[in-house]
């Protein structure tokens, strides 16, 4: 029912675009003849030709890498979410033996040693198997996940390289090129490894539209999934041979050591940008296709430079320009927004400070609090201000037009000013009050807590406030502190 349910919310739309689409990359691949090898291209610093998509073997490199791109950067999400992102290195290593192995029985069944089919069958089964030893160990050891997939990366890979080493003493054997699957080769992929990429590619992406809700659950709270009768192992497992898929086609072409970068950096660069899961899918595929785009390009105009590494690099210069200008959780949108807030809390100090002052200067306490000009010495006095850090503020709220012009040593509020210093002043006491009233805090201990917290209430809170305090929604004048006002407070 909930398979039903999931095709009939995707939407034939959804179906016949990736239909289209992948018609058509098919379609470009095969109706042109080889032209050049990747190389050539190279040799010929035809950049334009490159991008352009025009050579054959060029069209084929790129065309895969992007897809690669897109599918790791899916299955990364959910690897990230999980907080396994270690799975993906596991997995790779783990699929080393399983070529080796491959090697030996097809040969000792007198076929083609190096037939690739063959062999990333063999990875596929010794990846699968290292999953299934990291679920056991995690389930029925005391052991965490890091050092569960700690054991099965180095045993596994410890036996791969023994494997190896057997497999290229063996006499007449041909074991030239299996050793390309630790680093890949992307520039010798041919027209079927591309429909493994496209078909893989295309299993990925359907899951993800049609389980992104279940996945995503078990990411967040596995525990919360199963309670709610949701077969959560099996869409952990589920999660998990997707990422086997995409380890077993990427390491032709990034190979077992690298395809992990592949699988974790775009996820991780998208966690810079946005915090919705939906726009994280979209832009981590963005991020993996354009570095598999861009790294396999760059790679063939430089002979010299690996596919994958190349390929991981761009994903690396992505990933920094993330970690620096990601609008979510980067670090300069991150210091900006700091030092605006700094500026914010420090302005509404004054404009705090300047109205308790002229409320104690109030003779009739029922009248309403007079605008009048004070003098900078009773300023540093009531909040311990230096006269440097007390310049900088005016000049903030100078800049900000709450500030009118008067002699020097004496400052007045304008209207505007004013008008922010009494909002200021009054979200801080209705928190004050509603800390007093509903969590007890006796009132001589309300000043401090409730001036962490003023400087963040919306227009929202501030009603609800109203609404405790009050009853109703409505707008009360400022009301008087709970508690004395200390003139030497800072």
């Amino acid at each position: 029912m909930m398979w039903r349910t999931d095709c009939a919310m995707l939407g034939d739309k959804q179906i016949r675009a990736l239909t289209v689409l992948s018609a058509f990359v098919v379609w470009l691949l095969s109706g042109s003849g080889v032209e050049a090898a990747l190389s050539d291209a190279a040799g010929k610093g035809d950049v334009w030709k490159l991008l352009t998509l025009q050579s054959y073997n060029s069209r084929l490199v790129i065309i895969s890498t992007v897809l690669l791109g897109v599918t790791s950067g899916l299955v990364g999400v959910f690897l990230l979410l999980r907080k396994r992102s270690l799975m993906g290195d596991a997995l790779s290593h783990a699929t080393y033996p399983g070529i080796g192995l491959a090697f030996l029985v097809m040969i000792s069944l007198g076929g083609e040693g190096k037939w690739l089919p063959g062999l990333l069958l063999g990875a596929a089964v010794t990846g699968v198997i290292g999953v299934v030893l990291v679920l056991t160990i995690t389930k029925t050891t005391p052991l965490k996940d890091d050092a569960a997939m700690g054991i099965v990366l180095g045993v596994f890979f410890g036996g791969g390289a023994a494997i190896m080493k057997v497999v290229s003493n063996l006499p007449g054997a041909d074991a030239a090129g299996l050793d390309s699957f630790v680093y890949g080769t992307a520039a010798s992929l041919v027209f079927n490894d591309f429909i493994l990429i496209l078909l893989v590619t295309g299993i990925v992406c359907l899951a993800v539209m049609l389980l992104s809700k279940e996945f995503t659950l078990v990411c967040f709270d596995e525990s919360f999934a199963t309670s709610q009768g949701w077969p959560a192992r099996r869409l952990d497992l589920a999660m998990l041979g997707l990422v086997t898929a995409v380890t077993v086609v990427g390491l032709q072409a990034v190979g077992l050591v690298l395809i992990i970068a592949f699988l974790i950096i775009p996820a991780a660069a998208t966690r810079f940008w946005t915090d919705k899961l939906r726009s994280m899918l979209v832009l981590s595929a963005l991020i993996g296709g354009t570095s598999g785009w861009l790294g396999s390009s760059l790679s063939a105009l430089f002979q010299d430079l690996p596919t994958g590494a190349v390929i991981v690099l761009v994903g690396a210069a992505i990933f920094t320009f993330s970690l620096v200008c990601g609008s979510a959780r980067g670090i300069l949108p991150r210091f900006v927004r700091q030092t605006r807030l700094k500026r914010k809390v420090g302005r509404q100090h004054l404009l705090r400070a300047i109205y308790e002052i002229l409320e104690s200067r109030q003779l009739d306490n029922l009248e309403p609090v007079s605008n009048l000009s004070i003098d900078l010495d009773s300023l540093t006095t009531h909040r311990s201000w230096s006269y440097a850090a007390l310049n900088r503020l005016l000049r903030t709220a100078r800049a900000e037009d709450h500030l009118e012009k008067e002699k020097a040593g004496r400052i007045r509020l304008s209207e505007a000013g004013f008008g922010e210093a009494s909002r200021v002043t009054r979200n801080h006491r209705l928190w004050e009050l509603y800390l007093i009233r509903h969590a007890d805090i006796a009132p001589s201990h309300v000043d401090r807590d409730a001036d962490l917290v003023e400087h963040v209430l919306d227009a929202d809170v501030v009603q609800q406030l109203e609404m405790e305090l009050q009853g109703r929604p409505i707008r009360m004048d400022v009301p008087p502190s709970p508690h004395l006002i200390d003139q030497s407070a800072g």
